[in-house]
């Protein structure tokens, strides 16, 4: 007897639907599972056979055959077609279950030996999938930890039921429990306050000019690069730029929380989770190149995917390998990944924005000033150059802005905060959300974004604005992705000061803002 029924896989951060189909007949005891399985599906038969004899259900001695289709894609998530295998299994060996009862209807879940459903990873993905499909499943079974994330997934499209056990699964297909759908208040959810860490910009004393530049790079999106010496501020300010960004709207909760639920390393107990915080991702610098791009022999989404929409956070930036840092050049400017292995090759999205910190020499001082006098740098002659030379000029040519900082003097550390409100993180956040506002509705998207012709479209450049552009480039200061740049953030000083023109002092300042303490006038 042939039982059928509707799952779905994942490749990467997407998925693909998959039809559970499993045959039983009387001959031979055998089970064997087909459709190119990983290592846990193989090991689902010694799962799902216990589980169905631990809820009470018979498992006489047949040959079963267990297909997925379509059979020549690998199925990477075993675990997760536990639950529809026990189905198909049961209804095909007619041990309580009509076959009948499994048409349209879609399950995901992993299996204990006694018949209890654990979560799976990239629930979100696959009820998406299965709220795409021609024909609509009229049911989708889940585990309670996924139910949330599932019913998200599906937008309304397919119910989604929550499952505690293969018994209540049976129950509700045969109409004996009631088959009572998620409910999920998208508003609610969106509108709930997300965990905080309440770092608030006030906390950071002096370097005002780096404020500036942090305020800039929320407001467009912009990439940017802290340089000072140790203690200066530099990851204070790099921490407290989530708090600045506007919270994510619905389709960027969705795209995020696609991400993290399947990237390697998240915890599959957490997969109801939707990640409402735009992300901040600070790896170290010790961090592969595997884990900040992406890889693995079934690729998984690196840091860089894991702070797509939000923050990468990249400190002592010198120290990274010069092979990973060198591989964030392509993501910067598309910002996706594609990364490719023997078994395949997988895109993910990083629409991050980069913001990093190094020190100016090793030891840190070279250039430094502290209450108007010069600190002595103490490196080996040609030590500095080589030091900064780790970071390549291709990948410094992708940053848009350079802040430079100085010791706060001890004095101002151990004074009380001032009265001057207009640099708490409120203040900052509610002008940056105005600046996002109006990028937003007059190209679609952040001016750290606009591709060439949008650029050209709205630029608004006034004569004297351009003047200033055309000896910045004589001067050598730019070249064409840096004048693209320079335009791009000057738009955006332009969208701060709530003016539809770019006028000289939104150039001159995005010049300097590019150039670190080189000056254009």
């Amino acid at each position: 007897m042939l039982a059928r029924m509707q799952a779905a896989g994942l490749e990467g951060i997407s998925g693909y639907p998959v039809e559970v189909q499993t045959y039983a007949r009387q001959k031979t005891p055998r089970f064997s599972v087909v459709g190119l399985p990983d290592a846990a599906l193989r090991e689902a038969r010694d799962r799902v056979k216990a589980a169905i004899l631990s809820s009470g259900f018979d498992f006489p001695p047949m040959e079963l055959t267990t297909n997925l289709t379509p059979a020549r894609r690998r199925k990477d998530e075993g675990s997760a077609f536990d639950l529809p295998m026990a189905l198909t299994i049961l209804a095909a060996m007619d041990s309580g279950l009509p076959a009948s009862c499994l048409e349209r209807v879609a399950a995901l879940g992993e299996l204990t030996l006694g018949g209890e459903t654990r979560p799976v990873r990239g629930a979100l993905a696959a009820a998406e999938t299965l709220a795409a499909c021609d024909p609509l499943p009229e049911m989708l079974l889940v585990p309670s930890a996924n139910a949330e994330a599932a019913a998200f997934g599906c937008g309304g499209r397919v119910p989604v039921v929550e499952v505690d056990t293969l018994a209540q699964a049976v129950a509700i297909l045969t109409k004996k429990a009631p088959a009572t759908p998620v409910e999920v208040d998208v508003e609610r959810i969106l509108a709930a306050p997300a965990a905080c860490d309440a770092l608030d910009l006030r906390e950071v004393r002096g370097n005002d000019a780096a404020k500036q530049a942090l305020e800039v790079a929320a407001a467009g999106g912009h990439d940017l690069l802290f340089i000072g010496p140790p203690g200066a501020g530099k990851t204070m300010l790099a921490r407290r730029l989530p708090g600045l960004l506007p919270p994510l709207r619905l389709e960027e909760v969705l795209e995020v929380s696609r991400v993290h639920a399947i990237a390697s390393g998240v915890d599959p107990e957490r997969a109801n989770s939707l990640v409402r915080r735009r992300p901040f991702r600070a790896p170290h610098h010790t961090a592969s190149y595997a884990s900040l791009v992406g890889g693995g022999s079934f690729p998984r989404p690196g840091e860089i995917s894991l702070a797509h929409k939000g923050v990468l956070f990249l400190d002592e930036l010198p120290e990274f390998s010069p092979r990973s840092l060198e591989a964030l050049r392509e993501p910067l400017e598309e910002r996706r990944i594609t990364v490719a292995r023997s078994r395949g090759s997988m895109t993910f999205p990083a629409e991050f924005q980069l913001v990093a910190a190094m020190n100016p020499c090793p030891c840190g001082y070279l250039g430094v000033h502290s209450a108007g006098r010069s600190l002595r740098c103490k490196c080996p002659p040609l030590a500095a150059e080589r030091y900064q030379q780790r970071i390549s000029g291709p990948l410094l040519d992708r940053i848009d802005l350079v802040a430079r900082l100085q010791p706060v003097p001890p004095a101002l550390l151990q004074a009380p905060p001032g009265p001057d409100e207009s640099y708490t993180s409120e203040a900052v956040a509610r002008r940056v959300g105005q600046a996002r506002a109006i990028q937003r509705e007059r190209a679609g998207r952040l001016n750290a974004r606009l591709d060439a012709r949008a650029l050209r479209r709205t630029l608004a450049l006034t004569p004297a604005a351009k003047q200033v552009l055309l000896r910045a480039g004589e001067q050598s200061l730019l070249s064409g992705r840096g004048l693209a740049k320079v335009q791009r953030v000057a738009r955006t000083l332009a969208d701060l000061d709530g003016q539809a023109k770019v006028d000289r002092e939104h150039v001159a300042r995005a010049v300097h803002l590019r150039a670190g303490e080189r000056r254009a006038a």
